[in-house]
């Protein structure tokens, strides 16, 4: 192993001005209402995801579809839930004018109620270059436009120091994972897409009333947010108030325990004013981590 390269850092896209409406997507008309066909079964997931096309108006595309049938009872979250918090994630994440994470709506599908999510085609020959976003090296220190997460054991005794990049993308998302609670943010889970765009997706072990966080993008752990994070943090706190409409329609997806512990974490976010640190109750990164 080598030191990790400088990454590629794209400019981050302009800062939302505001918390967004929760008013369907351009894309979610599309995959709520398009006529839905299973094509497959990706079989490496642990629950059950199908790659299906939507077809509506003439036009087809590819999609994901997790059906609730096929969900995996988890301990730690009640049965057939964890379709709900997909989309609650899709709807933080869209609020927040970020849009990190694929379009993503609850539907009936041939098997039943669950979520469609829009599929990411990675950028195979467009000539779009993909940032390098973690990394494994031998120093001690991470190098210029890398965060330090953690050493891992590379077998034969031997350990490596895991490192993700200094990248705008990658400090929002790991503010909207903090919001939303997510226990499972794992490097297989961030896609790149057309034109340098980047997604998150796997949002099913969110937003559990206890702190479930684990991820591997530790690297700002207790530095202060930047100033577009906290005004976003800001929009979304008002925006999760009673009567406001993404708490009404987080109400539709989440319990009110859940939804009032996702005010508490946005309030402690803004009182603290910095990124989150492990609080040593729980696995503080996903494993595999990948």
């Amino acid at each position: 192993m080598e030191s990790a390269a400088e990454p590629t850092t794209a400019a981050p896209a302009d800062p939302p001005a505001a918390v967004r409406e929760p008013s369907p997507g351009p894309a979610d008309a599309f995959l709520a209402d398009g006529e839905l066909t299973v094509r497959g079964r990706i079989r490496e997931a642990s629950n059950a995801v199908l790659y299906c096309t939507v077809e509506r108006d003439g036009r087809s595309a590819p999609a994901v579809y997790k059906p609730v049938t096929g969900e995996r009872p988890l301990w730690d979250f009640p049965d057939g839930t964890l379709a709900q918090r997909e989309v609650a994630a899709y709807e933080v994440s869209r609020a927040t004018g970020w849009d990190l994470i694929p379009a993503t709506v609850l539907r009936e599908g041939p098997y039943g109620t669950g979520m469609v999510q829009e599929w990411i085609e990675p950028p195979e020959g467009d000539g779009t270059e993909v940032p390098e976003l973690l990394a494994l090296v031998e120093d001690d220190e991470p190098g210029p436009g890398w965060k330090a997460v953690g050493f891992a054991d590379v077998g034969e005794g031997r350990t490596a120091l895991l490192v993700h990049a200094d990248h705008p993308w990658l400090r929002r998302l790991a503010v909207l994972d903090a919001v939303i609670n997510n226990g499972d943010r794992k490097g297989g889970h961030l896609l790149p897409g057309a034109g340098g765009q980047l997604f998150a997706i796997d949002h099913g072990v969110t937003f559990n009333a206890e702190d479930k966080l684990r991820t591997l993008l530790w690297g700002w752990a207790g530095e202060p947010l930047t100033e577009e994070a906290l005004e976003v943090l800001r929009g979304l706190r008002a925006a999760l108030e009673d009567g406001a409409s993404l708490a009404a329609r987080l109400a539709e997806l989440l319990t009110d325990a859940e939804i009032e512990a996702l005010r508490e974490r946005v309030t402690a976010l803004l009182r603290t004013g910095t990124h989150p640190e492990p609080g040593g109750e729980w696995p503080a990164i996903p494993w595999p981590p990948v």
